[in-house]
């Protein structure tokens, strides 16, 4: 697990999660160049001709996925550890174990598992993702990542000037916020969970699922 603010910027973020081993793209992009993709199409390809499945099945289930991977998934998480402090307690102790619960078990589209790792914005740290070497997140509970989080100026920028890098996404933080920037790895995916809306103590939990963006669970809004 990495934690770096930016005033301490300067670390090495690949070599601490140890980014030189190949791992999947949780964002969609296409890394065929990497030895996982190659390795993952000749299993595919030995399945397809053991006539365990085809590529039109392969299509269909990805198809399935996707259709099921969205932002609401995660943002019905934070609207219930808003609403429920026994699963905030929960979903930060064990991010998984909670994600199950709602039925939303974090796995990617070539059904790898991954640990989720969900970090709690507070009154003085407020916290963003990145995957500085590809664009790994919980694909499920966020759904399809966007462009520029995929793009090599989100992913270098953010370690090193996070402030700035949020300043223009419209979030102006306070100096006295620590900012914590988690790199995702094939192992452990992040999800920032927002602060509760002001405001919004009237608000039912389904209320409070609209309220949260995709943005928001990757940290580069509030909510």
């Amino acid at each position: 697990m990495s934690r770096a603010d930016d005033r301490d910027h300067d670390h090495d973020r690949a070599s601490e999660h140890g980014h030189d081993h190949a791992h999947g793209d949780g964002g969609g992009a296409g890394h065929v160049d990497l030895p996982i993709a190659a390795r993952v199409r000749r299993l595919e390809e030995r399945a397809i001709a053991a006539g365990l499945t085809s590529d039109a099945e392969l299509d269909a289930f990805l198809t399935r996925f996707l259709e099921r991977a969205t932002p609401v998934n995660g943002a019905r998480l934070a609207a219930r550890a808003w609403t429920d402090p026994a699963f905030l307690e929960r979903l930060l102790a064990d991010g998984n174990a909670a994600v199950a619960e709602l039925g939303l078990g974090p796995a990617d589209p070539a059904g790898q598992s991954y640990r989720l790792m969900v970090v709690e914005n507070t009154a003085t740290v407020h916290n963003v993702i990145v995957c500085t070497l590809c664009s790994c997140y919980p694909l499920s509970l966020l759904g399809p990542s966007p462009s520029w989080y995929k793009s090599h100026a989100y992913r270098a920028r953010v370690v090193r000037e996070p402030r700035a890098v949020l300043a223009e996404f419209g979030l102006a933080l306070p100096d006295e916020v620590e900012i914590a920037v988690w790199d995702s790895s094939s192992e452990a995916r992040y999800m920032v969970l927002p602060r509760r809306p002001e405001n919004a103590a009237d608000l039912c939990e389904e209320a409070l699922t609209r309220r949260v963006t995709r943005e928001g669970l990757i940290g580069t809004a509030s909510i």
